[in-house]
């Protein structure tokens, strides 16, 4: 038997993908270097035609994103009550309450990056949302920056649901 032939990769094939568990890998191996993870993690970018792009320096690659393409890493509550996220990629936006849904596992998830990609909580993230959870025969609630939210699943499609407030 001979030996595995090496893959070439362009710029629109990379092998490198993003799995639903957010690890990134490169062809079949999985990238465990801490530091490779953060320069990938940091270099993530949505693109206006749907895609992602790896963009490190002045160098750039399309990469597959299997699901969501952040985590949201830490919710802070700002002064006036609204909400604020720290996401994988080291930076903050605001929590756009209506695009928050509770995927089938009852995982919070959102969107970010102007609507352009999803997030998914992580633990510690989504536990710190627990006392603004308020719980009736309506529904799961959301209570942050004087509105109130109900959760919605997602829709089958992993498409965001519509919220009422």
């Amino acid at each position: 038997m001979g030996e595995a032939v090496p893959r070439w990769h362009t710029r629109e094939d990379s092998g490198i993908r993003l799995d639903r568990e957010l690890c990134w890998w490169h062809d079949d191996a999985r990238v465990e270097h801490p530091r490779i993870i953060e320069a990938f993690n940091a270099g993530l970018v949505p693109t206006d035609d749907g895609r992602y792009q790896l963009r490190i320096g002045k160098d750039w690659c399309y990469v597959t994103v299997e699901d969501a393409a952040y985590a949201v890493t830490v919710v802070d509550v700002e002064p006036e009550g609204r909400l604020s996220l720290r996401l994988s990629d080291r930076t903050a936006e605001a929590l756009d309450l209506k695009t928050l849904v509770l995927n089938a596992d009852g995982i919070l998830e959102c969107r970010v990056k102007g609507g352009r990609a999803k997030a998914r909580f992580s633990r510690d993230a989504q536990f710190a949302l627990g006392s603004r959870m308020e719980e009736d025969e309506g529904g799961l609630f959301l209570c942050a920056g004087g509105e109130r939210v109900q959760l919605q699943a997602a829709s089958s499609k992993g498409e965001s649901a519509t919220f009422r407030t």
